[in-house]
């Protein structure tokens, strides 16, 4: 879509009238969308212990500066996912998630059909998830009833509405995604200002259980984070932000994902907070509640599981001092494929070793970080800023604009938006730099800074070109260091 021949979507409050109208096509996608009764679901959410509700458990842990974890797991039938979260929860999961199947994703729930009849009749998983459309809310109650910690469905899609109606009415209190940080992380063809306005509709569904005294939690972060500049999936997730505050929800958590970098790691982090509540309250949204998250490193991993677990505790180490409120751990099998339940509790508790090991050391202030979180706060706000004027203050149409123009461009992304002339580098500290910057209007002073902390990598060394640092500096981590020589 162009900005010369067609509307773009606008971030204003959905009316009762277009909500119900959706609503109506989209329980009517599939049968168990008939189970769902928002004034009954939220009058089951209201009859939970509040340490099963995400906003609740989140406050908590910011008052109580304690970072929590929650692994990743999702396989096709209920019990096993009872099974399978039992024991991440035994093993000290904060959060407990389930990972949507890819066909759900997508919309296809016949094919999950057929995928968990397979399953039943293998006896093991064959789907990359949990179908949860197709067990309907009574199976997902199942698993919401058996279990004493907030619940968060997992989805990557441009198109969760139906999934998001059916768990949380469900019980689940929290999901993951965001129309401009899953697009440009996952899809290759689905319009950008269609995913805002399907996303709308779930902010919009959030927002009337809050209404009715039930808050909900979304989770954004760009799901590439291999040499993606910090300060670009930031932008990305303050719009989405913008975007889900208008339509009533209330409770956010602000992600990253790890590059390895402590400093920059950090930085992010530290800086997160005062930039969201910086939009939000610009917006009139103070009475969002905002968390920190980040997901540790989701590029190639070491197949060596010594050197993935140093990964892993580089992660818990960023995020602590970076004051993160939660943190997605990966498990040390990452290299061979879908990891097993008993890799995923180990590294999830070297995740929790490491944070409690931290938990009662006080450092001195890092110079380091306090540099990078100066140089963050300015990309971000350059972004952003630029983004906001192409959308003439509107955040949705910022979203569509700024992708358009090259603003907003995520470096590896698939969508066929995406201008994809930014080009990173790490510097001679590991740091994510822009080698190329495209039209991302960084501030001068700050495109110096990366050309000169890329050029003291260079020093002394045969010129190569930047595609070839590039390449060389993705698969880094996976062959155990995080400069090649």
């Amino acid at each position: 879509m162009s900005r010369a021949d067609a509307s773009p979507p606008s971030m204003r409050r959905w009316s009762d009238d277009r909500f119900d109208a959706m609503r109506r096509q989209v329980l009517a996608a599939w049968p168990t969308g008939a189970e769902v009764d928002l004034d009954e679901a939220a009058a089951y959410h209201r009859a939970q212990p509040p340490g099963k509700n995400t906003a609740h458990v989140l406050a908590q842990a910011r008052e109580q500066r304690r970072t929590l974890v929650q692994p990743r797991a999702g396989v096709a039938e209920i019990e096993p996912q009872i099974a399978l979260l039992s024991r991440l929860r035994a093993a000290g999961a904060d959060l407990l998630p389930t990972t949507v199947d890819s066909y759900t994703r997508e919309c296809r729930y016949a094919e999950a059909e057929r995928g968990l009849a397979q399953s039943r009749e293998a006896g093991r998983s064959m789907l990359n998830g949990l179908p949860a459309v197709n067990h309907g809310v009574r199976g997902c109650r199942r698993i919401a009833d058996a279990v004493d910690a907030p619940l968060f469905a997992r989805t990557a899609s441009p198109d969760c509405r139906l999934t998001h109606e059916v768990m949380y009415a469900g019980g689940y209190t929290s999901c993951t995604a965001g129309p401009v940080v899953f697009s440009l992380g996952y899809a290759k063809d689905y319009p950008l200002a269609r995913a805002i306005e399907c996303w709308q509709y779930s902010y919009r569904m959030m927002g009337a259980y809050h209404e009715r005294g039930v808050t909900l939690s979304v989770e954004h972060y760009l799901p590439i984070s291999t040499l993606v500049p910090q300060s670009m999936s930031m932008a990305c997730v303050i719009l989405d932000s913008l975007i889900a505050a208008a339509q009533g929800v209330r409770c956010i958590s602000l992600g990253i994902g790890q590059q390895c970098q402590l400093a920059q790691d950090a930085a992010a982090l530290r800086a997160y907070p005062r930039l969201g509540r910086h939009y939000l309250d610009r917006f009139g949204f103070r009475d969002v509640a905002l968390s920190t998250v980040m997901s540790q490193w989701m590029g190639g991993f070491p197949p060596d599981e010594g050197q993935a677990f140093g990964v892993i505790c580089m992660a818990a180490l960023a995020g602590y001092l970076g004051g993160v409120t939660y943190m997605i751990s990966k498990s040390p099998h990452e290299a061979f494929g879908v990891p097993t339940a008993e890799a995923n509790i180990h590294g999830l508790t070297a995740s929790k070793m490491v944070l409690r090991m931290l938990a009662d050391q006080r450092l001195a202030p890092i110079a380091e970080i306090a540099a990078e979180q100066e140089i963050v706060e300015a990309e971000v706000r350059a972004i952003v800023d630029a983004a906001l004027d192409l959308g003439d203050g509107d955040a949705a149409a910022a979203a569509v604009r700024a992708v358009e123009a090259g603003v907003i461009d995520v470096p590896f992304s698939p969508h066929r938006s995406n201008a994809n002339r930014a080009l990173p580098a790490r510097d001679w500290r590991g740091a994510v730099r822009l080698a190329e910057f495209g039209n991302v209007p960084i501030p001068e002073p700050v495109r110096a800074y990366h050309r000169e902390q890329l050029a003291r990598r260079s020093a002394g060394r045969a010129p190569r070109e930047p595609w070839e640092l590039l390449l060389a500096d993705v698969n880094a981590i996976a062959d155990g260091v995080l400069l090649p020589e």
